[in-house]
């Protein structure tokens, strides 16, 4: 398997930006869907996705703040956090939607996001 590389983490006062990129070598967007997770040390949270189709899906805490999109030129899926908060604080990484198209890929060791406030 491939592993997805996630990058663009680091450090940001609250209220900052921070745009989180997705890729691996031949990736193609149009066939394999995206999650993205982020960790802390008392949880594992789902944040969004992206289908194959495009279709976007945010998690309450994140609605209207993020935003997932992909550049299928680029093998890269994005995810712009904008209006960051100190609960935001957390590895975030990005992981292969299950079935066919996407079993040559692996969820990402992830990038770190510290929000301060």
């Amino acid at each position: 398997q491939v592993q997805l590389v996630e990058s663009g983490g680091g450090s940001v006062q609250a209220g900052g930006s921070l745009r989180l990129s997705c890729t691996a070598p031949g990736f193609t967007s149009d066939t394999c869907g995206i999650h993205w997770y982020r960790q802390t040390a008392e949880k594992r949270e789902w944040v969004s996705s992206i289908s194959p189709y495009g279709v976007t899906s945010y998690a309450t805490p994140v609605k209207g703040r993020f935003t997932v999109s992909k550049d299928k030129a680029k093998e890269t899926v994005y995810l712009q956090m904008n209006s960051l908060e100190p609960s935001d604080t957390a590895v975030y990484s990005c992981r292969p939607f299950e079935g066919v198209s996407c079993r040559q890929y692996s969820e990402g060791q992830g990038t770190q996001v510290t929000v301060s406030s």
